[in-house]
């Protein structure tokens, strides 16, 4: 169980250096949508067959995996873009960043006093990681759509960390997590919106001429 879920970590982590070196809207959204779904599984198996953990973890793979990344697409369509010219952070050194972070990420969870059960699994490093790739996107990318999905990447890695606890709280993790997410993404969509009517661009570097 512990080797499948730290493949499954591995994987969420890969596709944060995915995200990191997009240009391409269409392919960062991808790499989102793909690491929510695989997060989505992890509930299942790292605890033992319940309904209400396997509805927790079926809402959150259709929506991390499917509805919010169609609301991503749709927004993109709408907006008539497909890819980050000019960002803040360029893509090799926003590569570079998240390399070193995952492999501090790594060497910091080693060195940190883990539970026996929770020493041997990637949730940490992947935690930590997936948290760095965030911000990251946040800061360093001038498209609303990039910025939302770095948003989406910052809550996978509190996700991540929130399923050390899953055998204390497995309800209450997942699912107030999910809701949290659910509020965030409806509260983006409304300012991506917004954006778009007043300046006809996503480019969130046009809210400097904002005035009161």
């Amino acid at each position: 169980m512990t080797a499948t879920l730290n493949v499954l970590v591995g994987l969420a982590m890969g596709l944060n250096l995915v995200a990191l070196g997009s240009s391409r809207l269409p392919g960062l959204i991808r790499a989102v949508a793909l690491q929510g779904a695989v997060l989505g599984v992890m509930p299942v198996l790292m605890h033992a067959m319940d309904w209400r953990v396997t509805l927790v973890a079926i809402a959150t793979v259709a929506g991390k995996g499917l509805v919010i990344p169609t609301l991503l697409r749709r927004a993109m369509r709408a907006a008539n873009i497909e890819r980050e010219i000019d960002p803040f952070i360029g893509f090799v050194p926003s590569l570079l960043l998240g390399a070193g972070g995952t492999i501090a990420a790594v060497a910091l969870a080693q060195a940190l006093p883990l539970l026996p059960e929770h020493a041997g699994t990637l949730l940490v490093p992947g935690s930590l990681a997936s948290v760095l790739t965030g911000f990251v996107l946040l800061i360093g990318r001038t498209k609303a759509i990039s910025q939302v999905c770095g948003y989406l990447i910052l809550e996978n890695g509190i996700f991540l960390f929130g399923l050390l606890l899953i055998h204390a709280t497995p309800l209450l993790v997942e699912a107030g997590i999910l809701l949290d997410l659910t509020v965030g993404v409806f509260v983006i969509g409304i300012i991506v919106d917004r954006i778009q009517r007043a300046f006809d661009t996503l480019d969130t570097r046009k809210l400097t001429v904002l005035r009161e």
